[in-house]
């Protein structure tokens, strides 16, 4: 049994504290013995090591260091943009990923599933690496940004241990038959020409009781997202779908494959677009679409490219206007360009550095850079772009493989979405059951 849940069990507890201070109120005013003032000030301030209880789970103490901790985990992920009014509703989802957690640890481990120190420390090693630093300056970055090495070891933990307990009690029993994966195959080959949609989904589940309450949480997270939030970070933290520990990557799926309003609204986006709150069964969605192709025929921005970039660096604290000129004459510099043997020389020139990469798949770029390159001529170069932070430069063009005409995905790679998609569906109701089933003690 869980005894309240989410922003709702906030306001019950809220609402409890609250009356238990009037009726303690009211007591000392008819006894007289506390005489409390009505101005009240407090001395000192918390003492951040001590750890007070903010949900015990099964016995299990979810203090509000751990909520503190993998709150400033969300929003430095998200580069510290999120605002203060949004910070005490981001903490309530953080709350309730913690319980979902520790269920699942706790789940893990009554199945005889327990994740090696030696396991989480190589995992948080590799994401130390993608941050380009050690795990102890790592350690020393997160400490620095009011989180900790534990906070996310533990969420390593975590993740590890739902994917083994997945990969134990739900994988086996899900089975897909050789004709079903051929039955999608010839739907594909039907299907040539038609497009298909690289998607993004922030999922919320919603009753009619608590509908008008989550569109309005759904409509700040939007907000937030069209600010500059990271969608993937967003995602993780609030997003009910199992998608969610991938960033709510849905992969690519076909308009007819969509609920009815999602199938509406991603037609009529372009590649990085964002999607307002949607109404869907049971709640609502917010869609990024990352990008689209047509099914089985050869898309340009499958094209390979060869480049080179010239990029100038700029010392902290230049402006805009003194950055001007160094920029212009890069300008300049990359319209005289006349094939890739001149980039190095050019380079020189400019005291510029110089990069070369051999297989660069033009939908990978920046969407703005694609129908850019698609454009240049072999031995033509982009216009300047970057800023004045991150260093400007331009990419010369030394060659293009043109994609051809793709027989479609393979048996394995279908069979292997159908399964993951069944997956995804138990695992669902697999968590869904650990909370019906739980304790959750709200302190």
């Amino acid at each position: 049994m869980v005894k309240a849940r989410g922003w709702m069990a906030a306001g019950l507890a809220a609402a409890a504290l609250l009356a238990g201070a009037a009726m303690a109120q009211s007591s000392s005013d008819d006894n007289g013995s506390l005489d409390l003032p009505n101005d009240v000030t407090i001395f000192g301030k918390p003492d951040p090591t001590v750890h007070k209880a903010t949900a015990i789970v099964n016995g299990a103490i979810i203090t509000d260091t751990d909520v503190d901790q993998r709150l400033a985990l969300v929003i430095t992920a998200n580069g510290g943009k999120i605002p203060e009014e949004e910070r005490e509703r981001l903490r309530l989802q953080v709350l309730r990923n913690l319980i979902d957690e520790t269920l699942q640890i706790q789940e893990a481990k009554a199945n005889d599933i327990t994740i090696t120190k030696a396991e989480i420390d190589q995992t948080f090693d590799r994401v130390a690496g993608q941050f380009k630093r050690t795990p102890a300056t790592f350690a020393d970055f997160l400490r620095a940004n009011g989180s900790s090495a534990t906070s996310m070891k533990r969420q390593i933990e975590g993740e590890l241990a739902w994917q083994r307990l997945l990969h134990r009690r739900v994988e086996p029993f899900v089975n897909v038959g050789d004709d079903e994966v051929k039955a999608v195959m010839n739907r594909l080959k039907a299907a040539k020409g038609t497009r298909e949609y690289h998607i993004a989904e922030i999922y919320l589940s919603a009753t009619p009781a608590t509908q008008a309450q989550v569109l309005a949480n759904a409509g700040k997270i939007d907000d937030q997202l069209r600010k500059g939030g990271s969608f993937a970070a967003y995602a993780r933290q609030y997003s009910e779908a199992s998608t969610a520990a991938v960033g709510g990557d849905l992969g690519w799926v076909r308009a007819g494959q969509l609920p009815d309003p999602l199938a509406e609204a991603v037609q009529q986006m372009q590649p990085g677009q964002l999607s307002a709150p949607i109404p869907v069964a049971g709640g609502f969605s917010i869609i990024a679409l990352v990008d689209s192709r047509q099914v089985l025929m050869p898309d340009q921005r499958d094209a390979l490219l060869s480049l080179k970039q010239i990029s100038i660096s700029f010392p902290p604290g230049m402006t805009q206007a003194q950055a001007a000129p160094r920029v212009a004459q890069l300008a300049a510099v990359a319209k005289q360009i006349s094939g890739c043997g001149a980039v190095e020389k050019a380079a020189a020139g400019l005291n510029a550095e110089v990069v070369a990469n051999d297989d660069v798949r033009v939908r990978d770029l920046p969407m703005q850079l694609q129908d850019m390159m698609l454009k240049l001529s072999v031995g033509e170069a982009t216009q300047p772009f970057g800023s004045l932070d991150q260093g400007v430069r331009v990419l010369v063009l030394c060659g293009r493989d043109d994609p051809q005409a793709s027989g479609g995905p393979s048996f394995d790679q279908i069979y292997a979405q159908m399964q993951e998609e069944r997956i995804n569906k138990r695992a669902r109701r697999y968590l869904r059951d650990l909370r019906r089933d739980a304790i959750v003690d709200y302190r």
